[in-house]
């Protein structure tokens, strides 16, 4: 069974047997196990006995600007679906559950800019943000040039605070295997934007202000209308901002987002609803032949950056010293902390989403997927 499958909202998701699609039942299965058995070390309620944050214990993050400021959940075990051609393959525990989903709302966040752009509210993602979103944040010499492109990219180099949370605190911060993230925090001269990628929630959490301020709407509310609504995804999702990140727009109180859980809030969503994104993004834009986002943004942000060859706009590519060599190099994915992963593998038409995989396990996983394949 080739063709592509798109799941409508409220029917039963079509399911097939692995060996039907071209997979080994055993294999596959070995590797379900495989997940299922490599949970992640983070508790359940994401915080350690002696009251420690989990996400801000792996970053090395301490001292007043590590507070939690938005709200946390308890999360479930670990879930997860694997997907060909839109049908189930492969699934396993509490796949309609909404849990906390970290920096996979980052991904979120670049689909949204890919809608501005579509609208014409971006006319040029090389323009610099201030051009747009007029006001202080983007005054100074230094971050009058930041442009769309180094949000997205995340090499803006912006300096500033937002909703208490100053750049600073993302300084020297590594993500990855072996990542060290030992100085992290330490203030650090800042580079000509554009120049210098470093991964920083304080200025993925401006580009979502900033989207905010053109879309002149909740940006919840932006995504479920033109996105979540048309691919069919549950009503228990939900994005959740800071305490104080609310703003007043046109006479109307809304909250502005995050770009994941690092200080709490983001997307709370299921393996299902996220497996249904990654669908629409591996399919080009398109869903069950409705275009809801242009396929000329799928490609520019799914193409490497010139900062860093492994990462597009707000999606990490299966390239560079890292890459998972059993898979193509064409593959991506949104991660999020704590094991949470929409991979995309657009040549072998494979959506694979994964809860609570414990991070180091997940490169061996795909390797055990994709070696199931006969």
């Amino acid at each position: 069974m080739t063709e592509p499958y798109f799941p409508n909202a409220g029917e039963a998701w079509q399911q097939v047997a692995p060996e039907q699609a071209g997979f080994s039942g055993d294999r596959l299965a070995a590797a379900v196990s495989f997940a299922c058995a490599n949970e992640t070390p983070w508790p359940y309620g994401f915080y350690y006995d002696d009251g420690r944050y989990a996400p801000n214990v792996d970053w090395n993050e301490s001292g007043p600007w590590s507070a939690v400021v938005g709200p946390v959940r308890p999360r479930g075990a670990a879930a997860g679906m694997i997907l060909q051609h839109g049908r189930i393959i492969g699934q396993w525990g509490e796949t309609a559950r909404p849990d906390m989903t970290f920096s996979i709302a980052k991904s979120y966040l670049a689909v949204l800019a890919g809608l501005a752009v579509d609208d014409g509210l971006i006319a040029d993602i090389d323009a610099p943000v201030g051009q747009a979103v007029p006001g202080p944040r983007f005054a100074s010499d230094h971050n009058r040039k930041v442009t769309w492109r180094h949000l997205l990219q995340q090499t803006s180099e912006w300096q500033g605070e937002l909703f208490g949370k100053p750049d600073q605190i993302d300084h020297h911060r590594s993500v990855g295997p072996q990542a060290d993230n030992s100085r992290k925090g330490e203030r650090r001269d800042l580079q000509e934007p554009g120049s210098f990628y470093e991964y920083n929630d304080v200025r993925v959490n401006l580009l979502s202000w900033s989207l905010l301020q053109i879309f002149r709407r909740p940006l919840p509310d932006i995504l479920r209308e033109r996105v979540m609504d048309p691919i069919g995804a549950s009503n228990s999702w939900s994005w959740l901002g800071y305490d104080n990140a609310w703003v007043e727009l046109d006479g109307q109180r809304m909250q502005s987002v995050p770009g994941g859980g690092h200080w709490g809030g983001g997307l709370f969503i299921g393996a299902e609803d996220h497996a249904r994104f990654g669908l629409l993004i591996a399919s080009g834009g398109q869903w069950n032949g409705r275009r809801l986002l242009s396929e000329s943004w799928i490609a520019a942000m799914l193409s490497p950056s010139l900062a860093l060859e492994n990462y597009g706009f707000l999606w990490w590519l299966n390239r560079g010293p890292h890459a998972n060599k059993a898979a193509p190099s064409t593959a991506a994915s949104a991660l999020g902390a704590g094991g949470n992963v929409v991979w995309l593998d657009r040549d072998n038409d494979l959506v694979v989403v994964t809860r609570w995989l414990s991070p180091a396990k997940f490169p061996e996983f795909i390797s055990r997927v994709m070696q199931a394949r006969v």
